[in-house]
């Protein structure tokens, strides 16, 4: 018959251990949440859920904030809805650029409209609030913007020390959390955070579509106080928190059971507890840190600004970058990722986050790593495991 076309078989995805910058393993009980029936966006079981997802994701974002609930889109949509939000055309933003995603976040910014300056640091290295001083040159901000755990290098940026400095710029301050987030402590309230936003499919454990974002007061004012509306529909906080808020109003059908998704990575997070969670990525970070170094690999962020649920790895001399990737793909089904930017061809990125940080898994990704490198004529200096073990 005309139009007939071969009907594919059922999908069949390999079954890996994703040891990437995301996405991550997700915990059998969220693949179970995933597939529960679907019901209506506004079906009062689905409502309660709601509720629930939202005052599981203060606990975890360490935030009393009512705007405070998941945006439908991956972590980079979170991104956007709260520059969007927060910029009018002509507004002053201060970015710190040290990765793909302070640079992403200056692009999104400059197509708001805002006057954008760049806080520019090496790729690898955290940010001094001196240099963020610097840039600024004593005027006056209307944002100040910073990348928590920069996803492209493995470097965690302290953000205490930068509400003072944006106090002094009469900036609002604008954080991205999404490898942090139920990974590392996350405390917006604490550190006097504005806004912030982050991903589902990193420390979370969840699979990638949903983006958790959180405005302070402060924030809200602002929002409030914008002469014209935010220029995305989809995004505009001021619609879409109407139908999470206690009116609910229809905004946009949401994903159903993504968010049956997010809810039970949620409850795992606060069953496990944040204290206990991040002391076991912190554990397991460190002791792949002693694995690889026990290799003799250098790790590219140094240990006081390293973020432990995601390792930059320098490439030895002479090392098949991608070959490694693709052999340990093939032959153990372990994802690892290249570099980014600067960075690419010059680091492996190995994560470890969310139901993926294991000590079993720092074992799998140093005893496959070191098979790989052999095979290319690397020299193995001492043993990995061992090394990892003493941690």
């Amino acid at each position: 018959m005309t139009g007939m076309t071969d009907v594919p078989a059922p999908l069949l995805p390999p079954t890996r251990t994703l040891l990437g910058p995301g996405p991550s393993d997700v915990s059998p009980s969220v693949l179970q949440a995933l597939a529960k029936p679907t019901v209506g966006h506004l079906d009062p079981s689905f409502l309660a859920a709601m509720d629930e997802i939202r005052r599981m994701l203060r606990t975890v974002m360490g935030t009393r904030n009512e705007l405070t609930f998941p945006m439908s889109g991956t972590g980079s949509s979170g991104m956007e809805t709260c520059l969007v939000n927060l910029i009018e055309p002509g507004d002053r933003v201060l970015v710190g650029v040290n990765g793909v995603f302070g640079t992403r976040m200056v692009d999104v910014a400059e197509r708001c409209g805002a006057e954008v300056r760049a806080v520019e640091g090496e790729w690898g290295r955290a940010l001094s609030p001196e240099a963020f001083r610097e840039a600024a040159a004593g005027e006056p901000f209307a944002l100040l913007c910073a990348v928590h755990a920069e996803t492209s290098t493995g470097v965690s940026q302290q953000i205490p020390p930068l509400r003072e400095v944006a106090d002094d710029l009469g900036a609002l301050l604008l954080v991205d959390c999404v490898t942090s987030l139920a990974g590392t402590p996350v405390e917006l309230d604490l550190w006097g955070v504005d806004a912030a936003y982050s991903g589902t499919q990193k420390c979370l454990s969840c699979p990638p579509g949903l983006s958790p974002i959180s405005f302070s007061a402060r924030a809200e004012e602002r929002l409030r106080a914008r002469s014209k509306k935010v220029q995305s529909w989809y995004l505009d906080l001021t619609l879409v928190a109407s139908y999470w808020g206690s009116e609910r109003v229809y905004h946009h059908t949401a994903p159903i059971n993504m968010l049956y998704g997010l809810h039970e990575a949620l409850r795992l997070v606060l069953e496990e507890g944040l204290e206990e969670r991040c002391a076991r990525h912190r554990q397991n970070g460190r002791a792949l840190w002693a694995g690889l170094e026990a290799l003799g690999l250098e790790l590219a962020v140094p240990e006081a600004e390293r973020l432990p649920q995601l390792t930059a790895v320098r490439v030895p001399d002479g090392i098949d970058e991608a070959r490694v990737r693709r052999d340990l793909l093939e032959a153990f089904g372990i994802e690892i990722g290249a570099g980014l930017g600067p960075m690419r061809g010059q680091v492996w990125r190995i994560g470890l986050m969310g139901a993926g940080s294991t000590r079993k898994n720092v074992t799998l990704c140093l005893s496959a790593l070191s098979s790989v490198l052999a095979d290319q004529g690397f020299a193995l200096r001492g043993d990995p495991l061992a090394a990892a073990a003493g941690v």
